[in-house]
């Protein structure tokens, strides 16, 4: 069975709500326009986008060198509101599996949460471009293709990576959760006394919130492709990975995350501190300095025996300061969509391991 606390978020709202879903509708943007137009041109929607956000990082003095024809040249004088006015006009093409594939692949590949958003992220968020992304967001919603993006886990099409092994050499996921809170704890107490309370000071850590150590699985996209392929934040541009089916009994209670409010109460319930260890990272990535708190997964999993991420749910509320209690905050770090983590050796991987290979050309898996 699956535990629903709330209701799943809309569609159009989940989109524009946080930043990885207001990236989406821009990279899907970007695919209308290339499709209708030259987007090797500096007039295009396209080349705005990314001399728009090329100056927002010069602002905030994050910006690489630019290479390249025309490099040498002053660049155009591209702000939101241009880039706004040219999204106006660029034509919604009929909503495609291929092209959702490819914005969602592009959105988490791009998701970074130990330095401030790129660019882009800072373009999508300005004011100019909401009633544009708008837009966008309903012409998505509207599609068939993005029914499954609120739906809970797909029990019986569940598939991770890395299984190389059979089941027996598998650790179990009791002293995996007990092994991974002892060393969040002792971090918290060693960063507490040699961290510098500046949330501004340069340190760094490990800036995700995932239960590490325990197996994760997602569901067969429409073609039988696994979504953990495809759908990888901050990805290491592996081109071969080894698949292999989960196998998931009815009676493992999945605590599903629609939202924000799902990860609020989640971590309300089950809180444990680690402000000192994530205060460097999760301000740069959303400018918060005050407490922080994690799902204190050895606790979860005495009451669920996984906790599934939405495809909304991760557009909605990955990487921003999620309000827990009015004091404490947290944050979805380092989750994939539609990705669930196991805390119960009830749920397990079978079966053959199956391979597959992306072709680097145009970044498509194929199983082997």
């Amino acid at each position: 069975m699956s535990t629903t606390p709330d209701p799943p978020a809309n569609p159009t709202e989940a989109l524009l709500a946080g930043p990885r879903g207001r990236r989406l509708l821009l990279e899907y943007a970007q695919i209308a326009d290339n499709n209708t137009g030259d987007e090797h041109t500096r007039e295009s929607f396209s080349s705005a986008i990314f001399y728009a956000a090329y100056q927002l990082d010069v602002a905030r003095g994050t910006a690489g060198v630019l290479y390249g024809p025309g490099a040498d040249r002053p660049l155009p004088n591209i702000t939101p509101d241009d880039v706004a006015r040219r999204l106006a006009d660029v034509p919604l093409p009929d909503v495609t599996e291929t092209d959702l594939r490819a914005v969602l692949a592009a959105t988490t590949d791009s998701a970074r949460y130990w330095q401030p958003p790129d660019g882009d992220d800072i373009l999508a968020a300005t004011e100019p471009m909401r009633p544009h992304l708008r837009r966008i967001a309903e012409h998505l919603a509207g599609s068939e293709h993005t029914w499954w993006w609120t739906t809970e886990i797909a029990r019986d099409a569940q598939w991770s990576l890395g299984w190389t092994e059979r089941q027996s050499s598998v650790p179990r996921v009791g002293p995996a959760l007990a092994t991974w809170r002892d060393k969040v704890v002792a971090e918290e107490q060693r960063a507490a006394h040699q961290r510098p309370t500046d949330p501004t000071a340069h340190w760094s850590g490990v800036w995700w919130s995932a239960p590490l150590g325990v197996p994760c699985s997602t569901r067969t996209l429409v073609g039988g492709s696994p979504a953990c392929l495809w759908f990888v934040e901050d990805s290491g541009g592996d081109n071969h990975a080894g698949a292999r089916r989960h196998l998931v009994p009815d009676t493992v209670d999945v605590l599903e995350i629609h939202g924000l409010d799902d990860w609020a109460q989640l971590c309300r319930r089950f809180p444990l501190e680690v402000t000192a260890q994530k205060r460097h990272d999760w301000y740069r990535t959303t400018g918060r300095d005050g407490r922080w708190v994690l799902p204190d997964w050895q606790a979860v999993a005495e009451v669920y025996g996984g906790v599934h991420l939405t495809v909304a749910g991760y557009l909605t509320a990955a990487g921003t300061a999620i309000d827990v209690d009015g004091d404490a905050a947290s944050m979805i770090a380092g989750w994939a969509p539609d990705e669930t983590f196991w805390l119960t050796d009830d749920v397990h991987a079978d079966g053959e391991i199956i391979d597959w290979i992306r072709d680097h050309h145009d970044n498509t898996w194929s199983r082997i």
